[in-house]
């Protein structure tokens, strides 16, 4: 090793050695990257004109208080913990909201109460169970919500009323992940969902007086149920499903007749979630086309949608109705800019932003929109049909009036999951990596991941797991037709199950790889499997395979990037947590 390799430091927990001192400018232009801010919407303000958002401005996201567009944000909660989610009572008698956060990165999120006339908060869960999922009653005055209290696996469903915070009852007692969707509108009946895998969950409905639970859709054994909810009468639902399509699409059901009726028979895509007024007179839903988000507006009545005029294009993480005046709340982001929170007037159609996150200073209008691309992969759509089969991607180029020399180098990041989804949202790391670099990065959605049809979503379940890592291969030769790319220096990055890909690229294609980083990726799967919680493991099988059965668990084990490492000849840089299953 020459001597400039043989630096060694210590740096907090980190010992770093063989790798160079860097240069404090550099370290300096990051940390301007490192600090772009964000903002998501968590709910309207009861007693005044105003907003409940998460946002960061130390070192985890807290909540916050605006009063008005672009007012300060007052800050009101201050936990080393990031809340992951907020909801406020929709009863103002009662004058407080839920929020939820776990403890030292545990995983194992609670439910706390803040009240607003105390600016006290405390904790209505047990502390060691996972809790989530939290539907309220019409009447405001109760919820519902799931939990593993009871085994730490099986997701119950627990009732809490205002007056007894801290008297949970369980609701329902079951077997699996059960979640909460929507209380009818004499809140008698409640809405439930059972999920098995992402392609496969079971709707129900349970009778909270006779403890009657029963099936909607019990003729659909291998289908979607992704969310559901009332119409005013109480004789009609709204339900998330691809029980009749290869995509999410909602469709109304008349819980007398039994009749289920395709609502958004003109949009071939993924709808994603479905939101309501409070009085059910006012609908909205998304929906995700190719990766970009597009908002309706629906009328319950007459099940006529429209779409939600003059939005940029981006990604659309949540939308609320005022429950008093004509307006929506939204949180939006795009490939520019990071996600903030919006008002739209319904009237006016006009978009008004409330809030204004901090970029580190960096000018956003330089930052490009990704370019679509979709390129040909190893198999076909249909066997013996002669059409390949296309993988879509995003791809980041520097700004062309940038002083980069071509060819370019390239990193290739791929999502976790698997079963998610590369958004073209706004990305520091991205931004740094083209802006600052004149790296061009491409973000594949291979094989497996969401957005484009139930049977792509399985294209790599069980014994097909390594064909998702052969569109990896796939896009190597894409790249190599690219005048403007470097075959010779491309690099493979990603997170979680993203990381998994990382280490298997790397055993499969180390000749035509520069390098790899591996964040907490999966390197072997039947460890993974045995070590994770005990609620994910049936959750996991159904991806993965089940290690259980020993021809499955010999294949996931030969698979393994642990077992086949001896295979990887490039640079490997892997971050990863000492108590990590993974």
């Amino acid at each position: 090793m020459n001597q400039q390799l043989s630096y060694r430091t210590e740096l907090d927990n980190l010992s770093i050695e063989g790798i160079p001192e860097i240069p404090t400018a550099l370290s300096e232009r990051l940390n301007q990257y490192q600090n772009v801010r964000s903002a998501f919407f968590s709910g309207w303000l009861q007693h005044t004109e105003g907003m409940l958002i998460l946002t960061r401005f130390a070192d985890t996201f807290q909540l916050h208080t605006v009063n008005h567009p672009g007012g300060d944000r007052q800050q009101i909660s201050f936990f080393k913990e990031p809340i992951s989610g907020a909801t406020i009572c929709p009863n103002p008698n009662y004058n407080g909201f839920i929020f939820v956060k776990d403890i030292g990165g545990n995983e194992r999120s609670q439910l706390y109460w803040y009240d607003w006339n105390t600016s006290k908060h405390q904790l209505i869960t047990d502390g060691e169970s996972v809790n989530g999922r939290i539907v309220w009653n019409n009447a405001g005055n109760q919820f519902v919500y799931a939990s593993t209290r009871r085994n730490k696996r099986d997701f119950d469903l627990y009732l809490t009323h205002l007056d007894q915070l801290n008297q949970a009852t369980i609701l329902l007692e079951v077997e699996g992940s059960w979640l909460p969707l929507d209380f009818s509108p004499d809140d008698r009946y409640l809405l439930l969902v059972k999920y098995e895998a992402i392609t496969n969950s079971k709707l129900f409905l349970y009778d909270t007086l006779s403890k009657n639970l029963q099936p909607l859709f019990p003729q659909y054994q291998h289908a979607a149920f992704h969310s559901a909810t009332w119409l005013p009468d109480g004789e009609n639902i709204l339900v998330i499903t691809d029980c009749n399509s290869e995509f999410l699409q909602l469709c109304h059901f008349n819980l007398k007749t039994q009749v289920l009726t395709l609502v958004t028979k003109d949009i071939n895509w993924d709808v994603q979630y479905l939101t309501r007024h409070n009085n059910r007179q006012e609908m909205a839903f998304v929906t995700n086309e190719d990766g970009i988000s597009k908002a309706y507006l629906l009328n319950p009545n007459t099940l006529q949608y429209t779409p939600v005029e003059n939005l940029p294009i981006g990604i659309i993480v949540n939308m609320r109705f005022h429950p008093i005046e004509h307006k929506l709340a939204i949180s939006l982001g795009t490939s520019a800019n990071p996600t903030d929170v919006y008002e739209y007037n319904l009237d006016t159609k006009h978009l008004l932003r409330w809030t204004f996150s901090e970029v580190g200073g960096l000018n956003t209008k330089q930052f490009n929109q990704p370019k679509l691309i979709h390129y040909d992969t190893f198999d076909e759509t249909k066997s013996g049909s002669g059409i390949k089969r296309q993988i879509p991607a995003f791809c980041y180029y520097p700004d062309a009036k940038a002083p980069h020399k071509t060819p370019l180098p390239v990193v290739i990041i791929i999502h976790g999951g698997p079963e998610s989804q590369h958004h073209p949202s706004f990305s520091t790391f991205i931004n740094y990596l083209t802006h600052e670099l004149g790296i061009v990065v491409i973000a594949p959605n291979i094989r497996g991941s969401s957005g484009y049809g139930k049977s792509y979503l399985t294209l790599d379940n069980g014994y097909l797991r390594e064909d998702s890592v052969r569109d990896i291969g796939a896009l190597l030769d894409w790249i190599e037709t690219q005048p403007e790319l470097d075959v010779n220096r491309v690099a493979v990055y990603g997170g979680s199950y993203g990381g998994y890909m990382v280490l298997a690229s790397l055993c499969h294609y180390s000749s035509r790889l520069r390098c790899g980083i591996d964040v907490v990726g999966i390197s072997n799967f039947v460890t993974f499997l045995t070590n994770t919680a005990d609620y994910r493991k049936d959750l996991r099988r159904v991806e993965y395979g089940d290690e259980r059965d020993p021809q499955m668990r010999a294949f996931l084990e030969k698979i393994s990037p642990l077992n086949n490492a001896h295979q990887i000849h490039k640079p490997l840089f892997v971050i990863q947590g000492a108590n990590d299953p993974r």
